[in-house]
């Protein structure tokens, strides 16, 4: 669908072939460190170094992302408490569940209090419950600490429950850029919508 490519192209990780990415004024290819600074980011397959403890992988990441040196340690704690990881930092990476392993991945996307949020697939491979965890600290980091998140999933249940704008990408472009608050008072489902392009062969949204 192209929308891995888009998110690592905002992040910096992939070059474009044209146009432009910035991020609070600053050119993600121009000026990489100040733009990724205001960013935290979740790949679809977090690149986690799975023979280190979860607090020396946080604290690796936090040197890397030139934190604050004094801050390092409050940043790390505060990031394993909102992703609830804390009781887990003594414990090696690749001895972790999948469903923790995205939440240190997580706790890497938050640590040092970034602007925005991207998180590729943030639930995949993890039960329900985790799931509706997931969810909710998504909203929580939203509505409560005013972050932007920019949330990818190919479960359109999910995308309907935690976005408020919704593009649906196909090879590589943007078929259709959905208002949730205008499709709830059409009372209309996003399935509705993906069903016209993809099922129906439909070309435009109305």
């Amino acid at each position: 669908a192209g929308k891995s490519t888009t998110m690592n192209i905002i992040t910096g990780y992939l070059g474009a072939t044209s146009g432009e990415v910035k991020i609070n004024g600053f050119d993600i290819f121009a000026q990489p460190e100040e733009a990724k600074k205001c960013v935290g980011y979740l790949p679809e397959i977090p690149p986690l170094y799975v023979d280190m403890t979860v607090r020396e992988y946080l604290n690796f990441v936090a040197e890397l992302k030139k934190l604050e040196k004094g801050r390092r340690n409050k940043y790390v704690e505060e990031a394993m408490e909102t992703t609830g990881i804390t009781a887990q930092q003594s414990r090696l990476i690749r001895n972790l569940s999948k469903g923790y392993r995205q939440r240190v991945g997580f706790a890497q996307a938050v640590l040092g209090y970034p602007e925005i949020i991207i998180l590729d697939e943030p639930t995949s491979g993890i039960d329900p419950a985790g799931v509706q965890e997931f969810i909710e600290l998504i909203h929580w980091l939203s509505k409560e600490e005013g972050l932007t998140v920019l949330f990818s999933s190919h479960h359109l249940d999910q995308a309907q429950k935690v976005c408020d704008r919704v593009g649906l990408f196909s090879n590589g472009k943007i078929l259709a850029l959905i208002d949730m608050a205008e499709l709830k008072d059409k009372k209309q489902d996003l399935s509705d919508i993906y069903n016209h392009y993809f099922e129906e062969g439909g070309e435009g949204h109305e």
